[in-house]
Parts: C-alpha cells; sequence; structure tokens
C-alpha cells in the first residue's frame, strides 16, 4: 500500500500514445491561471463576513496569516513540481514520496474539495448574475432557477448551465482555456484596481478604531459562528480578538484555494523547472496584496459592525452613493467567478487524469483527444457531475470542506518534500526550498494549527469522505495499480 511510483517512472508516463497532454503553457500562462482563480470568492464575498464576525478591520492581518500559510507550502510546491513536472499536483506529489495509498488518498480528497468548489461558486454565481440583470435590465429572473439552496424539486438551473458551458470552453484545449482565462482575469484586476481608486476617497480613520475588536464586541451578523476545533477542545477562542483574527485566517484561506492548482498543470507546460516557481509565486504575491489593500479600503469605508455580510464591497459603495462603483463591482464579481469554476474544474479533471493514467480508477478515463490535446472523455464526464450537485444539491454546509481537504493537501506535501529529499537526493531539483526540514515542518504545522480553527463538523466530514475512498481504494485501485502489475506477473512466475 505504500509503494511509491519513482519520478523517473513518473515522467515516462507522461510520453505514452493516447495520454500525452498538450505542452502549450508559459510562465505567463500560469500566472493568469492562479490570479484567475484565486481573485474570486475571497475578495468580493468573504472579506464581509470575515471582517464583521471574526476580526475587524484586523481581516487584514487575517489575509497576511493566510498568505504565509500558502506560501510555505508554496515553496513545497514549487520544489515538487519542477522536480517531477507531471499532472496530479499533490497527488503525484506524494506518489513519488509518501506512497500509493496516501496518494489516493490525497486525489480523493481534492477530486471532492475542487468539485465541491466549483459548485458552490457556481450556486453563489447564479444569484449574482441574477441580481444584476435585475438591476442593469430589469430582467427578473424566476427564483426557482437559482434557488441558493438548490434541491430535487427546486434546481438551480442557471449554476449547472454555467458549469456546462465552461465544461465546453475546457474540452476545446489547454491553451484556448488560458486566453478566456486572460481576458477575464483582465477584466477582474481592473475592477479591483477601481475599488481601490474609488474607495480610498471615502476611508475615514475613525473606522478603525478598534483595529483589533475585543472579544465578545458587537457583531455584522446576529447569527453565531460555528465553533472552530480548537473551540471544542476547551480553548478560549471567540469572535474577535486574536482568536477572531485566526479564525477569520481560516474562513478566508478559501479566497487563496488556487494557486497550488497551477501546478496541476505542470504537465502542459513547456520548461516546467523554470515557469512553475515563477507561476505560483507570482500569482500568490499579486493576490495577497491585492487582498490586504481591498480588506483596508472596506473596512475603512464602513465600521466593521456594520459591514455587509452577504455583498461587502458592493454594499460599501452604496452605502457612500457610489452606485456606478457598485455596480461595475458586481459586473467583476459575476465576471471574475468565471475564471475561478473554470480552473477549479480544470484542476479536478487533471488531478482524476493523473489517478487514471496510473489505474487507480478506470484506464479509459484518461485518453487524450490527439487534436485538443485535453482528456475529452473525463472533463465532459466530471462538468457533468458538478452541473448536477450544483443544480439539486444544498452545498452550503459543505463549502468548508473545501477549505479543510486543501490544508490537508498541504501538510502531505510538506512532509513529502522531506521524505524525497533524503530517498532520493540525486535527483536534480531546478528549485530548491531553503531550510528544510525545517520550513516543510513550519508548513505542515501551520496548515495543521489553521486546520484547528475550522468547525469540528468539517473533521467529521473529511473522515467519513477518507473512509469511504479507502474502501474504493482496497476493493479496487489497490489490485489495478500499475505497480501492482509486476507483482501480480512476480506471482504468476512463481506459481508456474
Amino acid at each position: 500500500m505504500f509503494r511509491t511510483k519513482s519520478v523517473e517512472d513518473a515522467i515516462a508516463t507522461t510520453d505514452e500514445p493516447g495520454h500525452r497532454l498538450k505542452k502549450s503553457l508559459g510562465a505567463w500562462d500560469l500566472t493568469v491561471f492562479g490570479v484567475g482563480v484565486i481573485i474570486g470568492t475571497g475578495i468580493f464575498v468573504l472579506t464581509g463576513e470575515a471582517a464583521g464576525t471574526r476580526a475587524g478591520p484586523a481581516v487584514a492581518i487575517s489575509f497576511v496569516v493566510s498568505g504565509l500559510v500558502c506560501a510555505l507550502a508554496a515553496l513545497c510546491y514549487a520544489e515538487f513540481a519542477s522536480t517531477v513536472p507531471v499532472a496530479g499536483s499533490a497527488y503525484t506529489f506524494s506518489y513519488a514520496s509518501l506512497g500509493e495509498v496516501v496518494a489516493w488518498i490525497i486525489g480523493w480528497d481534492l477530486v471532492l474539495e475542487l468539485a465541491l468548489g466549483a459548485a458552490t461558486v457556481a450556486v453563489g454565481w447564479s444569484s449574482y448574475a441574477a441580481d444584476l440583470l435585475s438591476q442593469t435590465m430589469g430582467l427578473q429572473l424566476p427564483a426557482w432557477m437559482y434557488s441558493s439552496s438548490p434541491s430535487l424539486t427546486s434546481p438551480n438551473l442557471i449554476a449547472a448551465g454555467v458549469i456546462v458551458v465552461l465544461t465546453l470552453v475546457l474540452c476545446v484545449g489547454t491553451k484556448a482555456s488560458a486566453r478566456v482565462n486572460a481576458v477575464i482575469v483582465g477584466i477582474k484586476l481592473l475592477v479591483v484596481a477601481i475599488v481601490i481608486v474609488a474607495g480610498l476617497f471615502h476611508v475615514k480613520a475613525s473606522n478603525y478604531s478598534p483595529f483589533v475588536p475585543p472579544t465578545g464586541a458587537p457583531s455584522a451578523s446576529s447569527e453565531p459562528a460555528d465553533p472552530a476545533l480548537w473551540q471544542d477542545l476547551g480553548l478560549p477562542l471567540g469572535t474577535f480578538g486574536v482568536g477572531g483574527i485566526l479564525t477569520a485566517a481560516a474562513l478566508v484561506f478559501f479566497a487563496f484555494i488556487g494557486f497550488d492548482i497551477v501546478a496541476t498543470a505542470a504537465e502542459e507546460t513547456k520548461n516546467p523547472q523554470r515557469d512553475m516557481p515563477r507561476g505560483i509565486f507570482g500569482s500568490l504575491a499579486i493576490c495577497t496584496g491585492l487582498y490586504v489593500v481591498v480588506s483596508l479600503v472596506i473596512t475603512g469605508m464602513v465600521k466593521y459592525d456594520r459591514i455587509s455580510v452577504e455583498a461587502p464591497l458592493a454594499a460599501a459603495f452604496r452605502d457612500v452613493g457610489a452606485d456606478l462603483v457598485a455596480t461595475l463591482i458586481s459586473v467583476g464579481t459575476v465576471v471574475g467567478l468565471l475564471t475561478v469554476m473554470m480552473i477549479l474544474m480544470l484542476g479536478q479533471n487533471r488531478v482524476l487524469f493523473a489517478m487514471s493514467r496510473d489505474r487507480l480508477i478506470p484506464g479509459w478515463f484518461s485518453l487524450v483527444d490527439d487534436r485538443t490535446g485535453v482528456p475529452v472523455r473525463i472533463t465532459a464526464i466530471t462538468g457533468a457531475v458538478v452541473a448536477v450537485v450544483a443544480a439539486f444539491t444544498p452545498i452550503s454546509d459543505l463549502a468548508e470542506m473545501v477549505n479543510i481537504g486543501t490544508l490537508f493537501a498541504f501538510v502531505l506535501v510538506s512532509i513529502g518534500v522531506i521524505v524525497l529529499r533524503r530517498t532520493r537526493p540525486d535527483l536534480p531539483r531546478a528549485f530548491r526550498m531553503p531550510l528544510v526540514p525545517v520550513l516543510p515542518i513550519i508548513s505542515a504545522v501551520a496548515a495543521f494549527v489553521l486546520m484547528g480553527f475550522l468547525p469540528g463538523q468539517s473533521w467529521v466530514r473529511l473522515g467519513i469522505w477518507m473512509g469511504i475512498g479507502l474502501v474504493v481504494y482496497l476493493a479496487y485501485g489497490y489490485r489495478t495499480s500499475r505497480l501492482a502489475r509486476p507483482a501480480r506477473e512476480d506471482a504468476g512466475s512463481s506459481s508456474s
């Protein structure tokens, strides 16, 4: 179960006929991919909840804390992605260092997290789109078409429809997807720039006092936040104060999900040894800076206990009479979330592609179209599944699983760097993480600590999903794996 796939074998599989992805991406494409998926829900939505119910103006510190945790993990991802330039990201990295069962668990975890992430964003996008159509064109869509709590009797058809359209874009080819992403990212960054520049004229220094509200201070929401795991274990944490800053950091971590998805495109990068680290660090640095500045502008415009939890940016500008900017923000949100969904699905497709090529799931999933260089089958199937989930499943309670699953991946990748350094010191590493094993250990511990600021229910759900995955692996993948073939052949020759 802990058999590892050598780096040489992993790289060799990338050149197999019928399973060869097209190399078409450069450092700029990777950076834009990262910015495209990172700038989205966090900056347009989560800022309000994090500031209004957990951290106050100190939400800027929360973004820095999350960014630092991601930066530590980014060092690990950069070393792996430049050393093992193979699709699959954390799944592939774990397979080369920690063993097959660990790789399966993290792959199984990532598939769920990316699918839930795309579906969650799709449901939120449908509400934004309906609201924008109503405000700008007077077109009122029936409420049942974009329910925020979809069910079998009230499906969210708008969310399902946008997933289908984005799936078709992904099927056209990775380079085409990159071009669409670049255009949308340009629009999104323009809107963010407008928010910063226009918002500075309405900032009041008094709104920053107190910068770190004391524990028990008034909240922007009357609904109590779900208790974090550390609170369940008896630690005195609550909203606001230092505990609130760290709890907000765990919440806004969702805003940073995306830089690791850049690593899933390693196999489609022309020069992964050079461009992977640039794409990972470039996108993370740009987005962290923008998050901090925007959070300071918004909490400077509106007192933290009056900030809108649902639509903080747009509501802040409407409060000061800047309705045109508020409308531009709504447009930026609707357009910007498209890239978030698209790249989340791209990452999910590449993880499943790698698992299929390793025969942990049926191999026919990983067949690549000769013309587009895309695994069309897995792309179409996962797109259909995500569309169904978005249309019929009430997923608001499951959104936090995206955070805990990604942090879990960070822990394993951080440990994997240490293991691979010890087991394969001879490997050429275009990028080497400094201060090994100290920094990887700090990275793993930081990610684990941040996991503890998520609700205890998230841990339970993660455990259940991991248990189901282990059963599937033992029933199928353990026997069909590529690495199981030599063992079966040796057993057959011995018996003969």
